[in-house]
C-alpha cells in the first residue's frame, strides 16, 4: 500500500515525467491487451522491472491488464510464473488487486490461477469496500461468483457474508438475476434475509422491484402460457444442507429403526415406480423438445427463473418470521410497497400469508397496497380483496394524505403504460369505467360523495381526469362508424339490386326467375336476403353511434354493444354477399362444372378472410371486455 501511495505522489508531482514513463510501457500494455506473450517476453528481457511496474495512470500492473482478456489465459499463466509471489497482490490506484479485475471481467480461469498463488486474495478490500466477490456480483458474472463463494471465508473480519458487506453482496446477486445463488446464500446465512442496507433496501424489496422475475410480469400469449404450464422444471438442491453432524446423528439411530425405514422405502418405491417412470419420460420428452425448438428452451429457462425467484421469496419470508414483529415489518413494508406499485401479486400473496397485518402498510402518501393497486391499475392485486375476510375489507376505507379515498384514486386516469395495454380509446374508457364501478362496490355509501382536500367528490375527479379520453374515444368511435357505414351501405345497395335483377333473368311468360327450380338459386336467394338484412342492421347500429351524445356511462356498455353488433352484422353481410355472388355465377356459368364452384369458393374467401384478419383483434377485445368474465373477481384458490 505504501508503494501505491508513493507512486500516486509521483504522478501528482510531475505529469510530464509520468507521461513519458507510461509511454515507455505502451508496447507492453498493448501486448497484454492482445495476449501477445512473445512481444511481452521480449519487453521483459530488456526491462526486467516491468513485470511489477505500474504501466497506467490507475497504477495497474501488466497482470491487471492481462486478466481482462479471457482468451489470453496462457499469457496470464506465464506471467504469474514469472512474477514474484508477493507481486500477485499488488493493488491499483483504487486498492484493487488483479483478482478484483478478473472478477469484474468474469475471467474465472485467471481467478483460479491467482488464488492458487495467493489464497488470501479473495479477502483484499478495495477503496469502495468491495471484495472480488462483490465486484463479480455487481458485474453479473455467475461462474466466477460460484467459484469465489468456495474460496471466500466467513471467519474474516469484517465478515463478507454478514451485516453491510453481506447485504451488499446479496442485493448485487439479486440485481444480476442469479436467484438460485441468492437462495443458497440466504440458506447459508439466514440473517441476510432481515438485514437492511444503508440505503434502506432489503433483498426482498429489490426482488419485489423486478417484475420479469415472476409470471405476472411476463407477457405471454395464450398459446405460450399453455406451453409454459406444461414445461417441467426442477430446482437444484442446496449444497449446504448436508452437514457432518447430520450424518453422525443418523449413524447413532438403532439398527431396528433403520430396517423398518428401509422396508417402508421399498414399499413406497414399488408403489410409485410407475409414476416415477412416467415423470422421467415426461421430463425427457420436454428436454428433447427444448433442444429442437429454441423458443421452448427459452421458455423453460424463464419458468426456472420464476420458480427460483418464488423460492427465494418464500425463504426470505420464513426467515423474517423468526425475528421480532417490528423487525419483520421493517423488512416486509418496502417490499409490499414495491410489489404493489409494480403489480407483482406473487410477492404480495406470500407476504400476506406470512404476515397478514401487511395489508395495513402505508407509503409516504398514506396509500395502502390496494390503493396503490388501483392507482396503477393492477387487477391481480386488487382481486386479493375477494380472498380476504370482511374484516380486512376495512382497509378500503383508508384515506391518503390528501383525503382521497380509494374511489377518488379509481377516478384518476390510469398511468400511460397501463392504459396503453388496452387498444383503442373507446376500450380504454370502458376499462376505466369498469375499474370505477368495481371499486365503488367496496366503499361505504358515504364515501361515494365524500370530498377530498380539493373539495372534489370521486365522480368529479373521474369527469375531470377523463375529459380528454372521452373526447378521443368519441372521435375514434365516430370515425370507425363512418367508415363502416359506408361499407355497409354499399353492401346493402348491391344486395338490393341483386334481389331485383336476379341472375339469368326472368321468364317472359310467367315473370318468374329462370333458375328458380335450381338448388343454387335457393342458396343465392337466402344468402342475398341475409346480406341485405344484416347490412341494413349494421347501418342502423352505426347511425346510432354517430348520433349518440357519448356520455361517460354510454362507454361502459351501450356504445361498445352497438359497435359489436354493427361489426358482426357487417361481417355477416360481407360473407353472405360473397356467397350469393358465388352461387349466382355458378348458376349462370358453372352448371355441371364442379371446378368452377371450387374456384369461386376460394376467391370468395379472400375478402372475408381479409376482413377477419383486420377486424378480428378489435372485435375479440371488445367482445371479451363487454361480455367476458371481466378482470375482477376471485381468480384462484384462496391462499388465506
Amino acid at each position: 500500500m505504501a508503494s501505491s501511495s508513493s507512486q500516486v505522489a509521483q504522478i501528482s508531482s510531475g505529469n510530464g515525467n509520468v507521461e513519458n514513463d507510461l509511454n515507455s510501457y505502451l508496447p507492453l500494455y498493448k501486448a497484454a491487451i492482445r495476449g501477445d506473450w512473445e512481444s511481452a517476453s521480449k519487453f521483459f528481457v530488456s526491462n526486467p522491472d516491468a513485470v511489477t511496474a505500474r504501466i497506467s495512470k490507475n497504477l495497474e500492473t501488466v497482470l491487471h491488464i492481462a486478466v481482462g482478456r479471457s482468451e489470453a489465459i496462457n499469457f496470464v499463466e506465464k506471467l504469474v510464473e514469472l512474477m514474484p509471489a508477493d507481486a500477485i497482490s499488488l493493488k491499483s490506484k483504487f486498492s484493487e488487486t488483479a483478482l478484483h479485475y478478473a472478477a469484474k471481467y468474469g475471467n474465472t480461469k485467471a481467478a483460479k490461477l491467482l488464488v492458487a498463488q495467493d489464497p488470501g486474495l479473495p479477502h483484499f478490500w478495495s477503496d469502495t469496500n468491495m471484495l472480488p466477490i462483490h465486484l463479480a456480483a455487481l458485474f453479473g458474472h455467475k461462474e466466477i461468483i460460484l467459484y469465489l463463494l468456495t474460496v471466500t471465508r466467513d471467519d474474516e473480519v469484517p465478515n463478507p457474508f454478514a451485516d453491510q458487506p453481506g447485504i451488499t453482496l446479496l442485493i448485487s446477486i439479486v440485481h444480476s438475476g442469479f436467484y438460485d445463488v441468492a437462495l443458497d446464500l440466504v440458506r447459508r446465512y439466514p440473517k441476510l434475509a432481515t438485514t437492511i442496507s444503508p440505503g434502506g433496501n432489503t433483498a426482498l424489496s429489490i426482488l419485489a422491484g423486478k417484475p420479469y422475475a415472476f409470471p405476472s410480469g411476463s407477457s405471454l400469449t395464450s398459446w405460450w402460457k399453455l406451453i409454459y404450464s406444461c414445461i417441467p422444471v426442477k430446482l437444484a438442491k442446496p449444497s449446504h444442507l448436508r452437514r457432518g453432524s447430520d450424518i453422525e446423528n443418523l449413524s447413532e439411530q438403532p439398527v431396528r429403526q433403520i430396517n423398518v425405514l428401509w422396508q417402508v422405502l421399498i414399499q413406497i418405491f414399488r408403489r410409485n415406480y410407475l409414476v416415477f417412470a412416467c415423470q422421467k419420460l415426461y421430463t425427457k420428452l420436454w428436454d428433447v423438445i427444448g433442444e429442437t425448438v429454441p423458443q421452448v428452451k427459452t421458455l423453460h429457462d424463464t419458468k426456472l427463473l420464476h420458480c427460483q425467484a418464488m423460492e427465494l421469496v418464500k425463504c426470505i419470508c420464513m426467515e423474517t418470521l423468526n425475528v421480532d414483529t417490528l423487525k419483520s415489518a421493517s423488512v416486509f413494508k418496502p417490499a409490499v410497497i414495491m410489489a404493489a406499485t409494480g403489480g407483482i401479486y406473487e410477492v404480495i400473496e406470500e407476504i400476506l400469508s406470512s404476515f397478514p397485518s401487511a395489508i395495513w402498510f402505508l407509503d409516504k402518501e398514506h396509500h395502502d397496497l390496494f390503493q396503490m393497486a388501483v392507482m396503477n391499475r393492477h387487477e391481480t392485486i386488487f382481486n386479493l380483496l375477494f380472498e380476504l375476510d370482511e374484516h380486512a375489507h376495512l382497509v378500503t376505507q383508508n384515506t391518503d394524505s390528501h383525503d382521497n379515498n380509494i374511489l377518488h384514486l379509481a377516478g384518476k386516469l390510469a398511468p400511460p403504460h397501463r392504459l396503453s395495454l388496452v387498444s383503442g380509446a373507446a376500450l380504454q374508457m370502458q376499462r376505466e369505467l369498469q375499474w370505477y364501478k368495481e371499486v365503488e362496490k367496496f366503499v361505504t355509501p358515504s364515501y361515494k360523495g365524500k370530498e377530498n382536500s380539493d373539495g372534489k367528490t370521486p365522480a368529479m375527479v373521474f369527469t375531470k381526469e377523463h375529459k380528454n379520453l372521452i373526447a378521443e374515444a368519441e372521435q375514434w368511435l365516430k370515425d370507425t362508424a363512418k367508415s363502416c357505414t359506408f361499407a355497409a351501405t354499399l353492401i346493402a345497395t348491391v344486395a338490393f339490386a341483386a334481389a331485383i335483377t336476379v341472375p339469368g333473368g326472368s321468364s317472359t311468360k310467367s315473370g318468374l326467375p329462370i333458375f328458380e327450380k335450381q338448388r343454387s338459386f335457393a342458396v343465392f336467394s337466402i344468402s342475398n336476403a341475409l346480406s341485405l338484412f344484416s347490412s341494413v342492421t349494421s347501418v342502423l347500429m352505426f347511425l346510432f353511434i354517430l348520433t349518440s351524445r357519448c356520455s361517460e356511462a354510454d362507454f361502459l356498455y351501450s356504445l361498445p354493444n352497438k359497435l359489436i353488433i354493427g361489426l358482426v352484422n357487417l361481417f355477416v353481410s360481407l360473407a353472405s354477399m360473397m356467397i350469393a355472388f358465388g352461387w349466382a355465377m355458378y348458376s349462370v356459368f358453372g352448371h355441371k362444372r364442379a371446378w368452377i364452384l371450387v374456384q369461386l369458393s376460394l376467391l370468395a374467401c379472400l375478402p372475408v378472410s381479409l376482413f377477419l384478419l383486420l377486424q378480428y383483434p378489435l372485435l375479440k377485445d371488445m367482445i371479451s371486455s363487454t361480455y367476458g368474465p371481466g378482470i375482477f373477481g376471485k381468480k384462484r384458490k384462496s391462499i388465506f
